[in-house]
């Protein structure tokens, strides 16, 4: 019969809802929502490319001063991006208003606001605008890193390794 298994809430020596002490560790107020972030489509291989995104972040770091500009066509060997931007700020504060700049410049172009790292140090700091990447170093940290090179393996100029053949 099925009053044999009769359960009472909340249980005896248990007190009611109403009465017990509120835990602050797991109310929804306490906790912030968790936010899923979508990550950016994937381009199908036959759209056309955009360059409109390239020449307006291109503009923007001329008019910005920026030096030794580097634009990297990196379509066929990543999915992250089209294009790869590398660029040099003098100083600290040059580095910061150029990626300031830059954000400005592609908003006013009609894309979303671009994701930026690095930018409390403004070391190098990089900025994400979708099809477009953007890398804005100090001159001794792009030596250091030297992505040119990594990303560029047949630049005109260099010598390539002899292949065993």
């Amino acid at each position: 019969m099925v009053a044999d298994h009769l359960w009472l809430w909340p249980p005896a020596n248990r007190p009611a809802k109403a009465e017990r002490k509120p835990n602050l560790t797991s109310t929804s107020e306490t906790k912030a929502p968790k936010r899923r972030r979508k990550a950016p489509p994937v381009p199908a291989p036959d759209r056309p490319r955009d360059d409109h995104l390239p020449r307006a972040i291109l503009t923007s770091l001329e008019n910005s001063k920026a030096e030794d500009i580097v634009a990297i066509d990196v379509a066929g060997k990543t999915t992250l991006a089209d294009t790869m931007i590398v660029a040099t700020g003098r100083s600290n504060v040059h580095v910061g208003a150029i990626a300031d700049h830059l954000v400005k410049a592609v908003r006013e172009a009609g894309y979303p606001t671009p994701r930026l790292e690095g930018v409390p140090n403004c070391d190098w700091v990089l900025l994400d605008a979708g099809d477009a990447i953007v890398h804005i170093f100090r001159p001794e940290v792009r030596q250091f890193y030297n992505l040119e090179k990594l990303w560029s393996a047949d630049r005109p100029g260099e010598l390539q390794p002899a292949r065993a053949g």
